[in-house]
């Protein structure tokens, strides 16, 4: 067999390829040996996001809210989808905030190879750390967020109890999930732009089948197998579910279905690695296309 020039002086010289892509242990390595740049990424973004606003960083919680209050009027007055659930103000609010944080990051990962192609052109680093630092700007701006959700349901009528606790774990999963997600639509966008296009369209019938604004044991008893058990294992109704179990003590069934931290581990941990995964295998095609 005929060896072809080039690999035979990269074989003399100890020659390799711009950007070759390492195993996945060295690349979790390179990762970490890169969190500085990652953390320090995501708080430039956030600062960069709301210089030109005049309420700047207070827009993290005022667009979930706004939000929040247009469901409401129209699933909860007009619509009247909030019969038969115990402080849907919270349940919505609850929803609401929790599915912004996965479609924000969703949204991200779509754009974070495209929108930062110079960069990836540029420099040598792992291309990963870009998802994952969109990931970590949506997480801080969540993390303000749920000290909103806390305000607004203890005014609705809810108690402080041990329960709140579990909302750590719950956006840990979360978190896992929806970093996985953004590195599976980084990669698919990298080489299929009009992704950034249809992602709307899927992230809005996601947000009707997860029970934002209304309960969906209503439906599920009513719908077709194939699609009760798609909506019984929808990832964003066990994060929803189960943070909605921890801070509504009001809720008709005040303990946790077992089969939700089920659902979000098993999630978290297919879509987090599987993600990571298909993100790291497509390492040297990114800023080639």
């Amino acid at each position: 067999m005929i060896e072809a020039p080039s690999a035979r002086l990269a074989r003399e010289y100890g020659l390799s390829v711009s950007g070759q892509r390492p195993d996945v242990a060295e690349y979790v390595r390179r990762l970490w040996s890169r969190r500085a740049f990652i953390v320090t990424f995501a708080h430039a973004k956030v600062t960069a996001s709301y210089a030109s606003a005049t309420l700047g960083s207070f827009w993290t919680v005022i667009t979930p809210l706004v939000n929040a209050g247009v469901y409401y009027l129209i699933f909860g007055v007009l619509l009247g989808t909030d019969h038969g659930v115990a402080n849907f103000i919270a349940y919505l609010c609850t929803g609401v905030f929790v599915f912004h944080f996965t479609q924000q990051v969703a949204m991200a990962g779509t754009r974070s190879i495209a929108d930062h192609v110079s960069l990836v052109r540029a420099m040598h680093f792992p291309r990963a750390s870009l998802p994952l630092a969109l990931t970590l700007v949506q997480l801080q701006q969540l993390c303000a967020a749920l000290a909103v959700l806390a305000a607004i349901v203890l005014v609705t009528g809810e108690r402080i109890t041990w329960s709140w606790l579990l909302v750590l774990p719950v956006i840990g999963l979360q978190t896992v999930f929806s970093a996985g997600l953004a590195m599976i639509l980084a990669r698919l966008a990298a080489r299929t732009t009009d992704l950034k296009q249809l992602m709307p369209f899927v992230l809005r019938t996601w947000l009707y089948g997860s029970g934002v604004f209304y309960s969906l044991d209503d439906f599920i008893d009513d719908a077709p197998g194939p699609l009760a058990l798609l909506l019984h294992w929808n990832p964003m109704v066990a994060f929803i579910d189960l943070v909605r179990y921890a801070l509504i003590g009001s809720l008709p069934d005040a303990r946790m279905p077992d089969h939700l931290w089920l659902s979000a581990g098993l999630w978290s941990l297919a879509v987090g690695v599987g993600g990571f995964l298909f993100f790291w295998a497509a390492e040297e095609e990114y800023g080639r296309e």
